[in-house]
């Protein structure tokens, strides 16, 4: 009895988690983002502006060993609250609620931790703004990109908008959705602060203007590399799920060539199976090219990329819908 009564509580959990991502992605999908004020990963952003802005020096140095040990503990201390509160979240749904309305709130919660429709929207708007006038392309890039977009060209811009879709497929859809299925709300939860941090901190410069202005070559070294090992395996499954959906022959031995040419570990895996999927050639000068003998993006190559990237995520919720459910069956047979 004991046996058929664990049995029975995982199918439940198997439902209700397979039920939540499927919430997830249809709010996603008909309301976006929720408001600011109500946003988990702008409270995460709020917590991580107030102690970098007490670690990262005003000043560059060499070596600082002391702001890289701050910035560590900072980083594994609100990441064990985020991880916390979310696991006492998710418990209080599981033990108090009705199954299908766990899965509703479980979903509703799990909703902010991606980001697939704000994504696309961002992306299709560079190419409405390029079709309107370069200017008005590079300034709508800006919104997406850290780098200088004033002396782009039209290739160039789609070339960013392109990128930024496939990397940030792995960041905003794949990877929350990866963790949620091997670890619950808590390990999507995880991998949310983890970006945001390497977002924040995790660029090897300066960052911010004025009195804020922050060097975080060293204090932002742990962020971004907790970020490259949360992602190393979301990744490579967002190249698969690329593939799967794409209708052009990719060459393995390409793909990792292209996948090793990046200074990211990680961001070379979708960008390449993208650039290779749609037969272009992506990249920015001086630092990396991939699929060398690809042309030049064109304007149809933008919704295009954005139609490969959606069935990327339909495959993926699919997937994850159905390894929860035959998990969960397996364990009650078993």
């Amino acid at each position: 009895m004991e046996t058929w009564t664990l049995g029975m509580h995982w199918v439940a959990g198997g439902a209700i988690a397979a039920g939540a991502v499927v919430v997830a992605l249809a709010v996603d999908a008909l309301w976006g983002e929720p408001p600011v004020g109500w946003h988990p990963v702008a409270w995460m952003g709020r917590a991580l502006a107030f102690f970098g802005q007490r670690i990262a020096p005003d000043e560059e140095r060499e070596h600082d060993p002391r702001s890289f040990v701050l910035a560590a503990l900072a980083w594994c201390g609100l990441a064990a609250g985020v991880c916390l509160l979310a696991a006492w979240l998710q418990a209080v749904l599981l033990r108090s609620l009705p199954a299908w309305t766990a899965a509703l709130a479980l979903g509703l919660l799990l909703k902010p931790l991606l980001a697939w429709r704000m994504l696309r929207d961002e992306v299709l708007a560079v190419q409405e703004a390029l079709a309107r006038s370069l200017a008005a392309g590079r300034e709508r890039l800006s919104w997406l990109v850290s780098r200088d977009t004033a002396a782009l060209d039209a290739a160039q811009v789609r070339e960013s908008a392109i990128e930024t879709l496939a990397e940030n497929l792995c960041d905003s859809v794949v990877a929350p959705l990866l963790w949620f299925a091997l670890l619950g709300l808590p390990g999507a939860a995880l991998y949310r602060f983890a970006n945001t941090a390497d977002a924040m901190w995790g660029y090897p410069g300066w960052r911010g203007q004025g009195a804020a202005r922050r060097h975080w070559r060293w204090a932002g070294r742990w962020a971004a590399r907790a970020d490259d090992v949360l992602s190393w395996l979301p990744a490579r499954l967002t190249a698969v799920l690329l593939l799967l959906g794409g209708a052009r022959q990719v060459s393995g031995r390409e793909l990792l060539r292209d996948a090793r040419s990046t200074p990211s570990p990680n961001g070379g895996w979708p960008m390449g199976a993208m650039a290779q999927l749609l037969g272009v050639r992506l990249g920015k000068p001086g630092v990396y090219v991939l699929n060398p003998r690809g042309g030049a993006p064109q304007a149809a190559h933008v919704p295009e990329a954005v139609a490969l990237a959606r069935r990327a995520v339909r495959t993926l919720g699919a997937a994850a819908c159905a390894a929860l459910l035959a998990g969960g069956a397996l364990e009650w047979w078993r």
